[in-house]
């Protein structure tokens, strides 16, 4: 009776064993078939991340082009400035010069504008 509850329980563990090994296999086939799913839907995406690639480097071509065109526009506002107190220190110049020729003008003392006299009507 010993040998047959020997015989019984190897085959019990046997056929766990063959059980679990079946299962596995098929465990591993089922992770294979959704790894070509997944596999497949990544490829299909790739259309649409080529796509978002090419609007990115469209993006930053505009971009370079607007920062071109923001580095001139401060260049010529720059440019205008410069003539702006270019013609101001003329105007300036001019002032003093009328200021230092009129004898009714101190231009001399802390308080003296250039041209704070101003015109007279006679």
């Amino acid at each position: 009776m010993t040998t047959v509850i020997v015989i019984v329980v190897v085959l019990v563990v046997l056929a766990i064993a063959v059980a679990a090994y079946l299962m596995s296999k098929r465990r591993n086939e089922q992770r294979r078939h959704r790894a070509d799913q997944l596999r497949t839907k990544a490829a299909a995406q790739g259309g649409a991340v080529d796509a978002s690639r090419q609007e990115a480097a469209a993006a930053e071509a505009r971009a370079e082009v607007a920062r071109a065109e923001a580095e001139r526009a401060e260049q010529q506002a720059a440019e205008a400035r410069q003539g702006m107190h270019m013609d101001e220190a003329r105007r300036e110049d001019s002032l003093r010069s009328a200021d230092a020729v009129d004898p009714d003008v101190d231009h001399r003392t802390d308080g003296y504008r250039p041209g704070a006299a101003g015109s007279r009507d006679t």
